[in-house]
């Protein structure tokens, strides 16, 4: 649970906007990546000092300046004091466990969602925050980590293919949420082969490693659902609004982001129906072996109760018992037992209950 939950506690008693890092701890220095463009001229590069980046704030073209790494507050804070950001949206920023959503402040749109991978080691859902600022002519994007699901924006940037260089700052930031958006697809159809292949266990041999298994998918499921549901109103109030940073014809992309965020978030309840319905299998079946075991022994113990019996009375040392002293009486009582094994066995065989 500790990807969903983060300890707050260091800003308690602070003031709003104080820049203190939620979040997992980092040493590593951030990398600043700069991309500047337009539909004939295209420069990228990593700047080592933050002011390095100023001077692109009233250019004409379109500057995509990406953060990887918010541990250290201070490039934050340089950087969202020359573009004018809020020092709440400065501190939203460095506190990573933001609920994914959308603030309009005219001069600029903030926006904070989940960037998720799937891990193939431990078959488990990572993720990381990404907040994202439009302005007119420039978007900033701030990550925890290194590496993202960016490349192909930038791989489109970089050989001019498709209409992101001849667009504004408003298609790149739709590009960015698009790439982020079409990644969920992916994790999607990972989850959805391992129910699958938990399904043909359950049927198979269901064993309490599979209950551990199920009770794992549920929490990312949960996890994912934390991550995406929020999603909806984000896509929707971009949609929405009459920002002027948004041109017209901008708004039929983001249409279909929202229809690509509905199909996650109903997958994502597919799943959890199905995974839902697959505990109950287990019980069920954990719960019919169970009988199995006990019907089988309940037999058993039923055809030893007659022979118990006969073994108690001859058991006993009395000196007059009749039989004691007849010559095929051992033989006879082992014809006797013979004959009620058999008897009862047929008359379960004709019950059904063998």
């Amino acid at each position: 649970m500790k990807k969903l939950f983060y300890k707050s506690s260091r800003k308690a008693g602070l003031s709003p906007g104080s820049l203190i890092h939620i979040g997992e701890e980092r040493t590593e220095k951030p990398k600043i990546t700069l991309i500047d463009y337009d539909n004939d001229n295209y420069q990228e590069r990593v700047v080592e000092n933050v002011e390095e980046c100023f001077p692109f704030k009233d250019y004409p073209t379109v500057t995509w300046i990406n953060v990887d790494g918010i541990h250290q507050v201070d490039i934050i804070e340089k950087l969202g004091m020359h573009f004018g950001l809020h020092p709440l949206v400065m501190e939203d920023i460095v506190h990573t466990t933001q609920r994914p959503k959308m603030e309009d402040y005219d001069s600029y749109i903030y926006i904070v969602l989940k960037m998720l991978w799937f891990n193939n080691d431990d078959t488990d859902v990572k993720a990381e925050q990404v907040s994202i600022i439009l302005g007119d002519n420039f978007v900033l994007s701030f990550q925890e980590l290194e590496g993202d699901t960016f490349n192909f924006v930038r791989e489109r940037i970089r050989t001019g293919k498709g209409r992101i260089r001849q667009m504004g700052a408003d298609y790149l930031a739709y590009a960015l949420l698009d790439s982020i958006v079409d990644n969920y697809f992916i994790i999607i159809e990972k989850f959805g082969e391992i129910i699958e292949d938990l399904e043909e266990e359950l049927v198979e041999n269901p064993e309490p490693r599979t209950l551990q298994n199920i009770h794992d998918l549920k929490k990312e499921m949960i996890f994912l659902r934390k991550s995406v549901w929020p999603l909806r109103e984000v896509i929707s109030g971009l949609e929405r609004s009459e920002s002027h940073l948004i041109k017209d014809t901008t708004f039929v992309f983001l249409k279909d982001v929202y229809d690509h965020t509905i199909q996650v978030a109903d997958a994502i309840e597919t799943y959890r129906d199905i995974l839902s319905g697959i505990l109950d299998v287990y019980l069920s079946s954990v719960s019919n072996k169970m009988n199995e075991v006990m019907k089988t022994l309940t037999i058993i113990a039923t055809i030893f109760i007659p022979l118990t019996f006969l073994a108690g009375i001859y058991g006993m040392n009395f000196s007059y018992m009749p039989e004691l002293g007849w010559k095929w009486g051992y033989p006879a009582v082992w014809v006797i037992n013979i004959t009620i094994c058999i008897s009862m066995y047929a008359y379960f065989r004709r019950k059904n209950w063998l």
